[in-house]
C-alpha cells in the first residue's frame, strides 16, 4: 500500500462518517417533525364526553350484524 491510497482511503472514510452523521441529523428531524404532526392530530380529536348528550349506557355496545 502506498501513501496516496492510505490518504485516499482516510479520506473515503472521513466523508462517509460526515455523509451518516448528516443522515442521522435529517433522520432526527424528520421524527421530530412527525412527533409535532401526531401531537397535533392528537390535540385535535374533539372530547367525546363533551359531545355526546346523555344517552342510556346500553346504547352503542351491540352491533347488529345481520341486518
Amino acid at each position: 500500500m502506498d501513501v496516496s491510497s492510505i490518504a485516499r482511503f482516510a479520506t473515503t472514510m472521513a466523508d462517509v462518517g460526515v455523509s451518516q452523521e448528516v443522515s442521522v441529523a435529517v433522520l432526527k428531524k424528520a421524527l421530530d417533525v412527525s412527533k409535532e404532526s401526531a401531537t397535533a392530530l392528537i390535540e385535535a380529536i374533539p372530547n367525546s364526553s363533551a359531545n355526546v348528550p346523555n344517552l342510556p349506557p346500553n346504547l352503542g355496545r351491540n352491533i347488529n350484524t345481520t341486518a
